[in-house]
């Protein structure tokens, strides 16, 4: 039971690590880079891909088409307000966010980004096998389970731990190529 919620939970770490890395840009336009951009639509914040179709014509531009034309220009407010740095342009009827080509430094920085992002999910990983570890000792502790059991699931549980951070270790290691290739 311990490590069935422990291996869930370290799951979810992985996964939320995935989608900070999905919203760091690489130099090529892709859409979930707006995933945490909100609008404020009638007084309450809406995820933009709620009122938006958004698109990627080719490898330099996001297409953001509202699904409601009057909510243009609170789309494209919400869009200049957030930490994404692009510029939308507004033509009337879609919004288009052209993504410059990286610089060096700007690659640099990135990366940087991406290994924060792995080391909080790693971080994330390691607290969940310490509280299942807790878990663990008090069952041998209460007499649940005998000491044998406590140190086998105990190292199945640093298995599950060196599974999941390496698998956190190849996506950074698969967003760094993708920031460093042109």
């Amino acid at each position: 039971m311990i490590l069935a919620d422990a291996k869930s939970k370290m799951q979810s770490s992985v996964e939320s690590t995935q989608r900070a890395f999905n919203t760091i840009r690489t130099g090529r336009a892709n859409a979930s880079l707006l995933d945490k951009v909100l609008v404020d639509y009638y007084g309450s914040p809406t995820p933009l891909k709620s009122l938006a179709n958004i698109s990627t014509p080719d490898a330099s531009t996001i297409l953001i088409q509202p699904y409601e034309r009057n909510t243009l220009n609170i789309v494209e407010k919400a869009i200049s307000l957030s930490d994404v740095g692009l510029t939308p342009s507004n033509d009337g009827s879609v919004i288009r966010l052209n993504i410059p080509p990286l610089t060096s430094d700007r690659r640099k920085e990135f990366v940087k980004m991406a290994s924060k992002y792995a080391e909080e999910g790693r971080v994330a990983i390691r607290n969940i096998r310490r509280d299942a570890i807790d878990a663990i000792r008090k069952q041998e502790k209460a007499s649940e389970i005998s000491k044998d059991e406590s140190k086998d699931q105990q190292d199945s549980l640093q298995k599950l731990t060196n599974e999941y951070t390496a698998k956190i270790d190849s996506l950074l290691a698969e967003k760094e190529k993708d920031i460093s290739t042109v």
